[in-house]
């Protein structure tokens, strides 16, 4: 299951919409900045998008923080998605660092 699938489905139930709508955005911001940032016309604007991505995937791994505390998830379910969504933060940093222009 994909990363977004995984954070709609740990959240279908959940009856505190204003949580469920911010983590589910969050977590279309990421697909959809790297999206527009890949149809941008330069290196430089994919970076900006690729980090705006990067900041939307720390939103939803500090999220599951809160899932956790309010028991919207097991700890075992926020444990995989914070590890899951480390592992998206470090692939946007690894590319982002591909795309620095040559000095």
């Amino acid at each position: 299951m994909s990363w977004l699938t995984l954070i709609y489905s740990d959240f279908r139930h959940c009856k505190d919409f204003n949580f469920k709508n911010q983590i589910s955005s969050a977590g279309i911001s990421v697909m959809n900045n790297i999206s527009e940032g890949f149809c941008r016309n330069s290196d430089a604007e994919f970076r900006h998008f690729l980090n705006i991505s990067k900041g939307s995937t720390g939103e939803v791994k500090s999220m599951y923080y809160i899932a956790e505390d309010q028991k919207y998830v097991t700890p075992e379910i926020a444990i995989d998605r914070r590890k899951r969504s480390q592992i998206l933060i470090n692939a946007i940093s690894s590319f982002m660092n591909y795309l620095k222009p040559e000095k």
